[in-house]
């Protein structure tokens, strides 16, 4: 009997789940910044959503990405009781749902992002130099694509540690927000706010 409650019992707790993770980040993120330098950037098969370019379309769309990222920390803390309120009942599935919508919309932003732009570095086609900031921010968001790989592996596991789904969701949350502060917020402080058709 106590064999069988062994077999059936709570999960063993593994570093490898971890270790598994950040690698598969890595390689993920790695795969996507190789792509991003190779492919050649077009705007075929991207879409504006009516805005006037795709970058606006991305600086709308990361925006809402940002918002959503800190629902998802509040959330987060929430449901550990880190608010120093009782959670409600549903606060569990709006932390998923909000979670999904804030991973489609990245995944979303991140293709146009390869696709149109790709991963620049050095000079530009015109022989003009690529700009910090653009280099930075095309890092963060391959880095980005990597850390939702590794949350994906965090969240799924049962045997991993318990540091490593916070760990996993503050990488993501600070990749994420940086990568929208290099883009979207540079872009509204630099341009204004994004007007469909504009």
């Amino acid at each position: 009997m106590a064999e069988i409650a062994a077999r059936t019992g709570p999960p063993t707790k593994s570093m490898a789940v971890p270790l598994a993770g950040f690698t598969a980040g890595a390689v993920v993120a790695l795969l996507v910044g190789v792509f991003g330098k190779i492919h050649e950037p077009t705007t075929s098969g991207t879409t504006t959503l009516g805005y006037g370019t795709v970058i606006e379309m991305k600086v709308v769309v990361s925006t809402a990405i940002g918002v959503l990222a800190v629902v998802q920390v509040i959330g987060a803390l929430g449901i550990y009781g880190k608010l120093g309120i009782r959670a409600p009942s549903w606060l569990g599935t709006a932390h998923r749902t909000t979670g999904i919508i804030a991973l489609g919309l990245s995944v979303f932003v991140s293709y146009h992002c390869l696709w149109t732009l790709g991963l620049e570095s050095g000079k530009f086609h015109d022989g003009t130099p690529v700009p910090a900031r653009v280099v930075v921010h095309g890092v963060l968001g391959c880095a980005v694509i990597g850390a939702i790989a590794t949350k994906v592996v965090a969240v799924r596991s049962r045997r991993a540690p318990g540091w490593f789904l916070p760990v996993a969701g503050g990488l993501l949350f600070t990749l994420l927000m940086a990568a929208v502060l290099t883009s979207a917020v540079w872009y509204i402080g630099a341009k204004g706010w994004p007007t469909p058709g504009g």
